[in-house]
């Protein structure tokens, strides 16, 4: 369904829409950013997964605002005036990926009734509009249901594509609407968007990424050859993904992360790292990461999509114990950030160009994702007894959620944030890691972070309790 100029998902064909105008002053093109770059040739080699490329949020409307259809529906306009990226779409011309930031449009709005606070229609509006795939050369990157009760908008819905925000420009976004919705305008210009980032990165940040791709150079000539073989039958889909979303976790990590003045999220990758590379015996662990590339002044309020992978290299040559494992991994993270903002295609040449296939050099190491935006540091350290902590431990809930076809590692994780919790998702190549070993993984993880919240934790850090099952070899 084309919806004045831009497509509108035919299950909104019989929904109540209206339009929000938009005007940003001229047309603008560029090449993709170099993170916009890796997903869409990632996804014309073998697709890509809806559920991690749409961002859904919501935002409860303040009983300080004057919040009728027709206002809230100007404050969404001037929020698409302000962010090019946000009316920018992406399409292939001549073989090559390119952005289009549009002059004027109009974005439309999904009006859903809703009871009581609005908060039920939000959730069921948000999963209907995340569960369908964006058509990036056609739609705008961004889909908004506004929730009424008793004609006022109660809460909005915002969906949004990968394509050009990524979470930290979403935050960016979220804080400019109910500074709108507020004031009506912002005095302030916006930070750089996506069609302003790509023309840098194809310009003058050459420089910096041919820095940073020495960087990897050297940090994979540390790593030991490592070859995995299948030792299993293949599972479809290959990699199975268990979730733990756990209240102990989130303490614990939080306990850490004050006591070491290091972030929560590096507490987490030092014991993903601790379970994963303990239990092998490795000396030395390449680690992946993803960065988030906001360390440069003129990017903390850019709304682009900027994240890149950064590796990191730990050498646990000398068996630490977990107390010193933090300030070391804490050490490594920081480098990869520093060296995260680099011209993929720049990297695949180096590393064609040192004899690695870049489509399967990263297969042996691990992958870490924590896509909270909070650190969960020493602002929030919770107040907790071992045994409260303990506890805890009885509240925590273990599930599967939806396998992957391929990924370039064959253990990933991923952190999020969940009520009162912490919610990690631990995904396994199923032809060098036994999906049984999953769940054990999973509660050594919450188990070895309770116990080094109050005691040293020596190597190999696996809970001498169980035995951590794997299939790999190397």
């Amino acid at each position: 369904m084309r919806f004045a100029d831009a497509v509108v998902p035919a299950e909104w064909a019989t929904e109540t829409l209206v339009l929000a105008e938009f005007g940003g002053g001229r047309t603008e093109t560029a090449p993709t950013t170099w993170a916009q770059g890796v997903m869409f040739r990632a996804a014309a080699r073998s697709g890509a997964n809806h559920r991690f490329l749409n961002l859904r949020r919501t935002v409860p409307v303040s009983g300080r605002v004057r919040a009728d259809l027709a206002g809230v529906t100007r404050a969404l306009g001037t929020l698409v005036s302000r962010h090019g990226s946000l009316r920018t779409r992406v399409r292939l011309v001549d073989g090559e990926w390119q952005q289009e930031s549009a002059a004027a449009g109009q974005l439309p709005l999904l009006v859903v009734p809703g009871e009581a606070d609005g908060t039920a229609a939000a959730r069921a509006v948000a999963a209907r509009l995340a569960d369908v795939a964006f058509d990036h050369a056609a739609e705008w990157p961004l889909r908004v249901a506004l929730v009424t009760v008793d004609d006022r908008v109660r809460q909005i819905v915002i969906v949004f594509s990968h394509s050009t925000v990524d979470a930290y420009a979403v935050e960016v976004i979220l804080r400019d609407l109910r500074l709108i919705l507020l004031r009506g305008q912002i005095a302030t210009p916006p930070g750089p968007q996506s069609v302003q980032v790509a023309r840098g990165q194809h310009g003058p940040d050459q420089e910096r990424s041919a820095r940073a791709v020495e960087h990897w150079a050297r940090g994979l000539a540390r790593l030991p050859a490592t070859t995995l073989t299948p030792t299993g039958a293949e599972l479809t889909p290959r990699l199975r993904r268990g979730t733990l979303v756990s209240p102990a976790v989130d303490r614990a990590a939080r306990l850490l992360a004050a006591r070491h003045r290091v972030s929560a999220s590096a507490v987490l990758l030092a014991a993903t790292t601790a379970l994963a590379a303990g239990g092998a015996g490795t000396s030395v662990c390449g680690l992946f990461t993803m960065a988030h590339n906001r360390f440069r002044a003129e990017y903390t309020d850019a709304v682009a999509n900027l994240g890149q992978i950064g590796m990191c290299v730990v050498d646990l040559t000398d068996r630490p114990g977990f107390t010193e494992l933090l300030p070391r991994v804490w050490r490594a993270v920081l480098e990869a950030y520093r060296h995260a903002y680099y011209d993929p295609l720049g990297l695949r040449k180096r590393l064609l160009a040192d004899g690695h296939d870049p489509d399967s050099v990263f297969l042996p190491y691990y992958y870490f994702n924590d896509v909270r935006l909070a650190g969960g540091g020493v602002d929030t350290t919770p107040s907790v007894t071992e045994s409260d902590l303990r506890a805890t431990l009885a509240e925590s809930t273990f599930d599967w959620v939806d396998g992957l076809e391929r990924a370039a590692w064959h253990r990933l994780t991923h952190v999020v944030d969940e009520p009162g919790a912490t919610g990690v998702t631990v995904s396994v190549d199923t032809r060098f890691v036994s999906v049984e070993s999953v769940e054990p993984f999973l509660r050594d993880l919450e188990e070895l972070l309770v116990t080094a919240a109050f005691r040293e934790v020596p190597w190999p850090w696996v809970p001498s309790s169980r035995v951590l099952p794997r299939r790999s070899a190397g």
